[in-house]
């Protein structure tokens, strides 16, 4: 893998961190145990322990169930919001430093940002609109949408790392696309 793929693969998985903590470190911890795809360089590797999996096959089996309850889903994006941004921070240091010599806290601090902001999208603009506009009825299909997601773009962020510079087009300009509909959406008084 060369430098402009690693970081878009490190980039991927830490996007991917701030749908779901815990599906891109668990599908990088199996293909670092069990293909060449990935390579996690130490300290990194300690994800591909037995250990580590089995963590975070339960981990990930709380979250997916957690997120589906509409009472327990808001809390578990509060608990959420110091997790993901961890494992994104993790994701992208793991994956950068297997192709180049950037700084691992540079590394981790990119890695933070970015599953920290998709996080802060997800918990704090989207899902309460789906919550209100639906009556709590949408999250179940949303957060089912978020995990395909999740595996979706952790997969590609590794097998095909091109993919998620595409991918990371599309979402920024579709949120700031909303943003700006938002904005200009605001009612005006008649005078």
């Amino acid at each position: 893998m060369d430098l402009a793929g690693g970081l878009l693969t490190a980039f991927g998985l830490a996007a991917s961190a701030g749908l779901n903590a815990y599906i891109p470190l668990l599908i990088v911890a199996l293909l670092g145990r069990f293909t060449t795809w990935f390579t996690l360089n130490s300290p990194w590797d300690a994800l591909s322990s037995w250990w580590v999996i089995g963590a975070l096959a339960l981990l990930t089996l709380i979250e997916f169930f957690a997120d589906k309850a509409p009472a327990v889903n808001h809390a578990n994006d509060v608990i959420q919001t110091f997790v993901r941004p961890a494992a994104g921070a993790v994701l992208f240091a793991a994956s950068a430093g297997a192709v180049s010599n950037i700084n691992p806290i540079v590394a981790m601090v990119a890695g933070l940002l970015v599953a920290g902001g998709v996080h802060t999208v997800k918990a704090a603009a989207v899902r309460p609109v789906v919550t209100a506009t639906t009556g709590g009825l949408g999250n179940l299909p949303v957060s089912l949408a978020e995990d395909v997601a999740a595996v979706f773009i952790s997969i590609a962020a590794i097998v095909v790392p091109v993919v998620i510079a595409a991918i990371l087009i599309v979402m920024t300009s579709l949120f700031v696309w909303w943003l700006w509909r938002g904005a200009n959406t605001v009612p005006r008084s008649s005078t």
